[in-house]
């Protein structure tokens, strides 16, 4: 071989490791930055806006859960009652309201105390026997007298009954205000201050009338 090709034959060679050598730093610096399609890459962690923040809530809002959801519970019973036995259209229409709103909240609290490891109250009826302790919960006597009514002895009865209900869910609300730490589970309770004091005074005002 000549000398000229020898020559032409290194010069080559390093050409090629010069290109390979470029290559591989290239790979190198975009592997560090991988593509995002011109943004940044979602949360694959972001927890819904209604999922109490763990570590954040203490036995206090699991109280509360855990007796509101009977609580509640027993309220929606007492509403399913009335498009059979009311005579009322205000009546009807409230009943629609408390259920509208109470079912959800129901199934909010459920979600927090799975969240949250903590049991689950089992729904046993809309007896208030297991649940004496709770502020306004009715009992399994005051149940019957209540499906055994019609009309406006119905009326009556509901309205009175529902208002020492509320009034018992304003209590419980005000004590999680009072010592729970659970930024949602406090908004909740201040949403059942808010509506269920409402209801009381347009209740009364049906008695009234």
């Amino acid at each position: 071989m000549t000398r000229k090709s020898l020559t032409s034959t290194a010069f080559a060679i390093l050409s090629s490791v010069a290109v390979l050598t470029g290559c591989g730093d290239d790979a190198a610096e975009h592997g560090s930055h991988p593509a995002t399609d011109g943004g940044s890459a979602p949360a694959a962690t972001s927890p819904s806006v209604s999922t109490p923040v763990s570590g954040e809530h203490n036995e206090a809002d699991i109280r509360f859960a855990q007796e509101m959801i009977p609580h509640h519970r027993q309220a929606v019973a007492m509403a399913a009652l009335v498009p059979s036995h009311s005579t009322d259209p205000r009546v009807v229409d409230l009943a629609a309201r408390i259920q509208q709103a109470q079912d959800p909240e129901i199934a909010a609290m459920t979600g927090w105390l799975e969240a949250w490891g903590a049991p689950v109250p089992e729904d046993s009826g809309h007896s208030g026997t297991d649940h004496g302790a709770m502020p306004g919960m009715m009992s399994t006597e005051q149940m019957a007298e209540l499906e055994a009514a019609e009309g406006a002895e119905f009326d009556r009865m509901w309205l009175t009954m529902m208002i020492d209900h509320h009034e018992g869910a304003v209590q419980m609300a005000r004590t999680e205000l009072a010592e729970g730490t659970d930024p949602q589970a406090r908004v909740t309770a201040q949403q059942i201050i808010d509506a269920q004091q409402s209801e009381i005074q347009e209740m009364r005002a049906m008695l009234e009338s």
